[in-house]
This record gives structure tokens, C-alpha cells and sequence, in this order.
């Protein structure tokens, strides 16, 4: 290995290292609760903060528990007064499910909440991934606040009512404390249609008196929410093996926003739709033209490791009586499924031009060939339908397309190692005159048709597939818990193991959980390749020898916790490549190998030598 593939290989090192780098810095892990929060609450909190909610105490309405009369009490109108249930008998504390070729979901009549929203055809250890992550608290999605965010959730007892099949509905009576004479109908009606992820949510409010419903917490009649946590279940949000954030779009524009622990964010303009996003699922809310302020929350739940929610806060109701129509897609970061809302003729809900896709992960300098690794991936998946099988064989595709310039890359290496005595030579010579030198060498280059940086380029060229490849593995939905050796390797997109540390043990310093096994193939891998393509004329050399071992163990940090298709993805490189070198070495160019005797050029009244020979 000569300085310019040593120059190569140094700056690989550092491509890869700015590469992860870059990565890490776009999906940031959320700071530890620990650290202050930096980010003002809205004015609306602050609002909420320093005046406070109105209090007051009334009985539990008949066929509730008196264990929850504290819940009677479930919201706070501008004036002061409370929003009480209408006693009732008859209710009962229950939960209902509805199941959909996509869906299987529970419903509690305490709040007429969602409280368990599982992907049927997605799992998360085994199980349906579960896209309401209540931990151990009391929060659900679909959530009513009479107010703001802040304002306590609707927890009264509702009537539940099947119209049919897809459809479920939930009523129950409210008035402002001191008008029992005035009562109110909250309806929240929830409709499915089979093999979609759109979920409609209906909020229906009706005055019993033909006057405006006079619903007013600092100017907001209800919030409609999400949370605590969309699935599927996680230990921390690293920000690589799984992430939160927030996306809305307003007038097409799409926008990110990044919360520190513990604070909020308010969108007061109407947006088209805003989303909580996971690395691999998603929950987009679409509100009608009503108006609402969306507000982004991070705030701690007990029970949940990390909170995300999302609130649709509706303005004044002007009427005595007002339909509000919500649309959530519930369901994988895909972009076939989201793409079904472009065009009215490909869901079931006849919605058009809605850009879902925007929640998805946009990667603009390799996306492109991304997406085409992305394509000869899925086709040799369908040949042979294992993804471990299916990277094996682009690895393949990628080894013979990138062939040409391998062997050019060699050619021109081993070219440059025969002339290296007589390189050695010109700079012992003018070591005191290195412009001098310079002039010498390139004579000698051009004079031998020999491109110095040759080997170099060719190998620098197949890193932006590497990185391309990373993103690849890391970010393809259909890798996520694609198993290709089972029992060991059963996700692809995620690190292996072979033993997991438990209680909560770290290493020091490292903070690695698990001992992995593909990282140790990678560093022998890496290391017998390097030894064949290594010259015999600097095989002792000892900075070479630093570079054959130490730079696959300086990798072998690197990418311990990359997934594990990137790794399987490297090593079968490793092997071809090793395999590649014997072939170009021993068989197909045996006179360019390092040992052949240095070709010269023709010169006048010399004559040429008639084949190269060994030393």
C-alpha cells in the first residue's frame, strides 16, 4: 500500500466517520429530562399557569363510581364554572373492541377513548405493534379537553352505540355547572374502512336550547389529542435505532419541529395536517377548516419513558350545534400506503392531494441512489424471499458492476509499487530540490503512462454506496424485523447480538449492552482481505502493518451498533473483494503483480524486453 492509497484510505476513514456524524446530527437524541428547559411555554400556558382552573365539587352522577367523583368535574368554562355530566344510570365502566383487516382496536366508555390501537400485520416482539403506548398512566388517544391541552380530560362514563361494523359511537350529556337546564350532547363517532390506515374521528357537540354552545376556556372550546406515546414500545430514542418528532405542513410548506424534554409548541396558522413521527410509524392528524391551534407537547407522563403528543385546540363555537371532522392515519411510514391519499380513486375515503409522504425521512444527496439500491434489493427479494439472501446477492451486483474500476484501481497500484525503487531513487536524489523532484517524478508518470492517484479514485468512488447502503438498511421499513439467520440475526435494520448483558450493565466508557458477533467477522474479514491486496515489496513494513490491523479495529468501533444488513452487506464485500484480488492477481494479470519485473518503454537503438519476468 503506497502514501496515495494510504492518503485513500485515511480519507475513507474520515468520510465514514462525517458520514455517521451527519446522521446522528439529523436525528438528534432528545436530551435527558434532566437538563433544562430552554424553550418558553405558549402564551396560552402561561395563561393557564398564572390563572389557574376554576374549582368546584358536585356528586357523582348516578352509575358511576363514587371513587370517581374527583373525575366529575372535567372541565373549566371562561366564566368559572365547571362542565358537569348529566347524571345517568345505566353506564358502565367497559371496554369494547373493533377489529379491521388492518386494525384491532379498544375503546373505553370512560371518556369514549381509544386505548389500545394495535397493526395487525406488524409486529413489535411478537406481538402487534401497539400505536397508543399508555405506559401505566391514564391517558389514551383521542382524548377531549373542555379548554386547552391543559385542562383536565373528559373522564365521564359515555353510552356506546355499534352502528355498524366499521362504525362506533360514544354520547353522553354535559352542562355548565349552575345551568342543568341547558344541557349539551358530546357524540365522538369513530369510522374504519377495510385495507386503510385512515381512521375518521367525528366530534359532534349539540345545544338542547337554540343558542351558541357556550364552551370558552381562554377562547377554546375543546382539544382534541393524541398520546401519550405512538408506538412501538422503546427503551431510549437514540435517535438512530428508533426517534420522535414533529411534522406539519401548512399551505403545502412542510416544517419540523424538535422539542427539548418538558416543553410545548404552538402552530396557531391552519395547517393541512401535523404528525407525530417514529423512525418507522406515524400518526398524522388531517382537522377539517374549522380552525384549531395545533400544540406539540413533550411533556412527562408517568409511566412512559418519553411523552409525544399531539392536540388539535378548536376555536368558539358559534352555533348550537357543530360537526368537527378529524382524519388519523394511524399506521407504518411506507411510502406506498401514504401515497394512497394523492388521488381520491386510491382510498376509500375519496381524499386527494394531501402529501403524507412529507413525513418520511428526505436523505437529498444519496437518495437517489438510494432508491435504486433500494429497487435491485426488493427484486432479488421476490426472486428469493429473504432479505439477508436478497443483500448478498446486490453485493454481488455491486461487486461486478464496480468491477471495471477495481481492476483498473489495480492495475494502476501495482503499477505505481514497480515503480517505487525508481521513485525512491528520484527523492534520495533531490531531496534538497523538491520542486526539482516533482518535475522528475511527473516525468516519470508520464513517461510510464502511470496516473498516480489511479488507485485511489476507484475506491474512493464506492463510498458514497457504503453511505448509501446505511441509509438503506437503516431506514427501509420492509428490513424492520426481516430475519435472516433466525435465532441470531432477526433484524436487519437493527444491530445483532449474541448475548445481552442484562441489569441494565453498560461497559464503561463504551456504553455498549450486548456482545456482538458480525463486527468480529467484519474486523477478520477485513483483515484477510487487506493481506491479499497488501504488496509483497511493503508487506514488513511497519505503518503498513499499523494499517492492516489497526483500521479494521478503528471500524470496528465505528460500526458496532450500525445494522446488521450494513455489516453483512460489508463482509460478503470483504470476501469478494478478496476473492477479486486473487483472481486479478493470480490469474487474470499475473504479470502486473508487485514481484514482475518493472516494464519500460521503448527507446531508440534498445531493444525492448520480450515478457515480464519474475524476480
Amino acid at each position: 500500500m503506497d502514501r496515495k492509497t494510504l492518503l485513500a484510505v485515511v480519507i475513507s476513514v474520515v468520510v465514514i466517520t462525517l458520514g455517521f456524524t451527519i446522521q446522528s446530527l439529523i436525528f438528534t437524541p432528545k436530551p435527558s429530562a434532566d437538563q433544562s428547559a430552554t424553550t418558553p411555554q405558549t402564551t396560552q400556558q402561561q395563561a393557564q399557569s398564572s390563572t389557574g382552573t376554576a374549582t368546584g365539587t358536585n356528586a357523582a352522577p348516578a352509575g358511576e363510581a363514587p371513587a370517581l367523583q374527583q373525575n366529575a368535574q372535567v372541565g373549566a368554562a371562561q366564566s368559572g364554572t365547571n362542565v358537569v355530566p348529566v347524571p345517568e344510570s345505566g353506564l358502565v365502566d367497559k371496554q369494547y373492541q373493533l377489529s379491521t383487516d388492518l386494525f384491532n382496536v379498544t375503546f373505553s366508555s370512560r371518556g369514549g377513548d381509544v386505548v389500545k390501537f394495535d397493526l395487525v400485520k406488524h409486529q413489535d416482539n411478537n406481538i402487534p405493534v401497539n400505536m397508543v403506548d399508555r405506559g401505566t398512566s391514564d391517558q389514551a388517544a383521542f382524548q377531549l379537553h373542555f379548554g386547552g391541552p391543559q385542562a383536565p380530560a373528559v373522564t365521564a362514563l359515555f353510552q356506546y352505540r355499534k352502528i355498524n361494523k366499521d362504525t362506533v359511537e360514544f354520547t353522553r350529556q354535559f352542562y355548565l355547572e349552575g345551568h342543568p337546564d341547558k344541557p349539551f350532547t358530546l357524540t365522538k363517532t369513530y369510522s374504519f374502512k377495510p385495507n386503510d390506515y385512515m381512521v375518521n374521528v367525528s366530534i359532534s357537540i349539540r345545544n338542547s336550547v337554540n343558542e351558541s354552545i357556550p364552551l370558552s376556556n381562554n377562547n377554546v372550546s375543546y382539544t382534541l389529542g393524541y398520546g401519550p406515546q405512538i408506538g412501538p414500545t422503546f427503551t431510549t430514542l437514540d435517535g438512530r435505532n428508533d426517534f420522535r418528532k414533529f411534522i406539519y405542513v401548512v399551505s403545502g410548506k412542510k416544517s419540523e419541529v424538535s422539542l427539548r424534554p418538558d416543553t410545548t409548541q404552538e402552530v396557531t396558522k391552519q395547517v393541512d395536517w401535523a404528525s407525530i413521527v417514529g423512525k418507522y410509524f406515524t400518526v398524522i392528524g388531517v382537522p377539517d377548516n374549522a380552525g384549531y391551534t395545533v400544540t406539540f407537547s413533550s411533556k412527562p407522563v408517568t409511566g412512559v419513558n418519553a411523552a409525544d403528543r399531539l392536540y388539535f385546540s378548536r376555536s368558539l363555537i358559534h352555533s348550537s350545534q357543530a360537526t368537527d371532522v378529524f382524519r388519523f392515519y394511524v399506521g407504518p411510514k411506507v411510502q406506498r400506503d401514504l401515497d394512497k391519499y394523492m388521488q381520491a380513486s386510491s382510498n376509500a375515503w375519496g381524499l386527494s392531494n394531501l402529501n403524507l409522504s412529507d413525513a418520511l425521512d428526505a436523505r437529498v444527496l444519496l437518495g437517489w441512489l438510494e432508491n435504486i439500491l433500494k429497487f435491485f434489493m426488493q427484486l432479488f427479494y421476490r426472486v428469493i424471499p429473504n432479505y439477508g439472501v436478497a443483500i448478498i446477492l446486490l453485493t454481488v451486483l455491486v461487486k461486478v458492476l464496480l468491477y471495471p474500476l477495481t481492476r483498473k484501481s489495480f492495475q494502476s497500484t501495482a503499477r505505481m509499487q514497480q515503480l517505487t525503487p525508481k521513485i525512491e531513487e528520484l527523492r534520495a536524489k533531490y531531496k534538497d530540490n523538491p520542486t526539482k523532484m516533482n518535475q522528475e517524478m511527473a516525468g516519470l508518470y508520464k513517461k510510464e503512462g502511470v496516473n498516480p492517484i489511479g488507485g485511489c479514485l476507484p475506491m474512493l468512488l464506492q463510498f458514497p454506496i457504503f453511505i448509501a447502503m446505511y441509509g438503506l438498511f437503516n431506514n427501509h421499513f420492509d428490513l424492520r424485523g426481516a430475519v435472516f439467520i433466525p435465532g441470531w440475526i432477526t433484524d436487519l435494520s437493527a444491530p445483532e447480538t449474541i448475548w445481552h448483558f442484562g441489569n441494565n450493565f453498560q461497559l464503561p466508557i463504551l456504553g455498549w449492552t450486548d456482545l456482538r458477533l458480525l463486527p468480529i467477522i467484519y474486523v477478520a474479514s477485513q483483515i484477510v482481505s487487506s493481506k491479499l491486496t497488501q504488496a509483497p515489496t511493503t508487506a514488513s513494513n511497519s505503518q503498513m502493518k499499523l494499517m492492516m490491523f489497526g483500521l479494521p479495529v478503528v471500524f470496528f468501533f465505528i460500526l458496532y451498533n450500525v445494522p446488521s444488513g450494513l455489516l453483512v452487506y460489508w463482509i460478503v464485500t470483504n470476501v469478494l473483494s478478496a476473492a477479486q484480488q486473487y483472481y486479478i492477481t493470480k490469474i487474470r494479470y499475473p504479470h502486473l503483480h508487485p514481484r514482475a519485473v518493472v516494464p519500460t518503454k521503448k527507446q531508440p537503438g534498445t531493444r525492448p524486453p520480450s515478457k515480464l519476468k519474475s524476480k
